[in-house]
């Protein structure tokens, strides 16, 4: 029997399901929620992120040190491959800011739509509502699972369960115990791509002002704080938009540093965030503009004045925490206040003291070791006839559509290899 069996409806287990059985092999795509890809259906703001137009050095980087065990999967399908594929299924895209690719009509329910009648065109059997328990071995080798308390019997299984981030769309992590029954080890998952916790009222008192352009400096170290721990600080600088919520700072660009402040936190590390409202000047600079400004506007209060240079919810914070007075003269400020506000515009401090969880993760960092797995098939090292593809492998990245290309890729070679296996 050359059936495969395939554990999971989501962007790796699709992908799979649909190159298996264009490479001929019986098809079966047990997926235990009622639709497959719910959570493309959600990505990318419900617009869908589908992947990025880096060449492929500069995608792999995205990744971090286990980006490179995706080059075999990228090198037979990448970017390009994707964005004709779906093109050919009459899917019109459109390549916005930062190389990011979305469908053009920006709605990601036609991307599960597409990718669901090319299932059925291909006679892929879908199975909705289809709870798999456990990995059925014979002579250690794959020939089935146990679904709903029933075997379904196949030649090989690819397991493309997700992580568990968005765990109302399905991925609730139960793909790592199914790697672990047959001898996988699981990195520890925690939530990434997350937003951040931090102390003080801050961020609650400027909830739901939304920034663009905005420099952030992180810095790890050890909480001592004592010279020799100094030595050791870990620094990193991101720039782009940011949102303040009620309990921390989410956005982009909190989003792209939170993997690092996670494992740091977890490693019981001190965290600070220092943003920079103006990125574009330097101290001289910014010097420079607020005298021109307070000059050429010397008979307005200050909270006029500085409406020029920040959004107005931001304007009382400013006052608040550089002791400015709201109806002073901008002719009027010393020297001394305007290096107050010079440095308070620049360096805005932030101590992270958490993370949010699963719920709100666009990712799942962690999971099954990539030691185990062979890079150049998806194929367990552990267990003859089981393939591993998406999120439920370690490998996390930027956001960005690096992650979506990823399941794409390692889901379709999966598809490949698994039915090459079974026509063996």
């Amino acid at each position: 029997m050359n059936r495969i069996l395939i554990i999971g409806g989501g962007a790796a287990g699709m992908l799979a399901a649909g190159q298996a059985a264009a490479s001929g092999a019986e098809v079966v795509l047990l997926e235990k929620m009622q639709r497959p890809g719910q959570k493309i259906a959600i990505s990318g703001k419900g617009r869908c992120n589908l992947t990025n137009s880096a060449d492929l050095p500069e995608f792999i980087n995205h990744f971090g040190k286990n980006g490179r065990f995706l080059r075999q999967a990228f090198q037979h399908f990448f970017n390009q491959d994707l964005i004709r594929f779906f093109q050919e299924q009459g899917l019109e895209l459109i390549t916005e800011r930062g190389g990011r690719i979305f469908p053009e009509k920006g709605r990601a329910p036609d991307v599960v739509k597409i990718l669901r009648q090319w299932l059925e065109d291909l006679s892929v059997s879908l199975r909705p509502d289809s709870a798999v328990e456990k990995l059925l071995l014979k002579d250690g080798r794959i020939e089935g699972v146990l679904c709903n308390g029933n075997p379904v019997y196949g030649k090989a299984v690819i397991l493309a369960t997700g992580g568990t981030s968005y765990p109302a769309t399905g991925s609730t992590g139960d793909g790592y115990a199914l790697a672990e029954s047959v001898g996988h080890s699981i990195v520890p998952i925690r939530p990434g791509l997350v937003p951040v916790i931090t102390r003080g009222d801050l961020a609650r008192r400027l909830t739901g002002l939304h920034l663009r352009n905005v420099g952030v400096r992180l810095t790890i170290s050890d909480p001592a704080g004592d010279k020799k721990s100094q030595k050791k600080q870990k620094k990193l600088h991101a720039f782009g938009e940011l949102l303040f919520m009620k309990y921390g700072l989410s956005g982009p660009v909190i989003l792209t540093l939170s993997n690092e402040i996670v494992d740091a936190l977890r490693a019981d590390k001190q965290v600070n965030l220092v943003l920079d409202l103006k990125p574009a000047l330097d101290d001289q600079k910014l010097d420079a503009r607020l005298q021109r400004d307070f000059l050429q506007r010397h008979k307005e209060p200050m909270q006029s004045v500085l409406r020029g240079l920040m959004p107005e919810k931001l304007v009382q914070v400013c006052l608040a925490e550089t002791g400015l007075v709201a109806d002073r003269l901008a002719g009027e400020v010393r020297a001394d206040e305007r290096k107050r506000l010079r440095f308070w515009l620049k360096n805005i401090p932030f101590q992270v003291t958490g993370y949010r969880g699963f719920k709100e993760a666009i990712i799942t960092c962690g999971g099954v070791s990539l030691k185990e797995v062979d890079p150049r098939t998806m194929a367990s090292k552990c267990c003859p006839g089981l393939y591993l593809a998406g999120e439920l492998l370690d490998l996390q990245a930027d956001t960005g559509g690096y992650n979506l290309q990823a399941a794409f890729s390692t889901g379709w070679l999966a598809g490949r290899s698994a039915a090459e296996y079974c026509n063996e």
